[in-house]
């Protein structure tokens, strides 16, 4: 809990929460909810899991396959919000981001390199796009991984926090705090 009004001690929490999330698999901001539009302007909502965050470049990292429908929906419209709640905490956040997919370099390299000794690896081996129908042929692998890493640049965090000693609020950028209106 955060207690009075400090805003640097609120910022920090959040982010130590989020890099909590990365590392413990019980935490409940590990899988957050991402929505954004897709290509046909149409809302798109989809729990994700939350693999890196760097506090001083103000990025989380999600992976994603790359031929993915959301993956290309970012090419054109990369705004989306990724929606945390904590029963722990009492906490929500709703973070908007600008999002970009890196499909090579050290990032996707080291992804991969954890990803590919798990059972999640076939999901990025396959030779079909995520959400194609299934194939008879779907069982084969690509040879070349899809693994993608959403860089989601944070914009700004609404964090709220549900007490019954009264609730809080406060927005949260770069520049700026604010505290609002429950």
């Amino acid at each position: 809990m955060v207690n009075g009004n400090s805003e640097d001690k609120l910022r920090r929490s959040i982010w130590q929460q989020l890099e909590q999330a990365v590392t413990c698999r019980e935490h409940a901001w590990r899988i957050p909810v991402l929505a954004n539009v897709d290509g046909r302007g149409l809302p798109q909502a989809r729990t994700v899991v939350l693999r890196g965050v760097d506090a001083t470049s103000q990025q989380l990292r999600i992976f994603t396959d790359h031929r993915s429908p959301k993956a290309l929906a970012f090419a054109s419209r990369p705004q989306a919000v990724l929606v945390f709640w904590s029963e722990v905490l009492s906490w929500q956040l709703r973070v908007v981001v600008d999002v970009r997919i890196e499909t090579g370099g050290p990032l996707v390299d080291e992804g991969w390199e954890r990803l590919s000794r798990t059972a999640a690896a076939a999901d990025y081996l396959s030779t079909q796009a995520p959400g194609s129908p299934i194939q008879s042929d779907s069982t084969q692998s690509a040879g070349e991984h899809a693994l993608g890493i959403m860089i989601a640049h944070v914009r700004s965090i609404d964090w709220l926090e549900l007490s019954a000693q009264g609730h809080r609020r406060a927005r949260l950028t770069d520049e700026d705090f604010q505290w609002l209106v429950p």
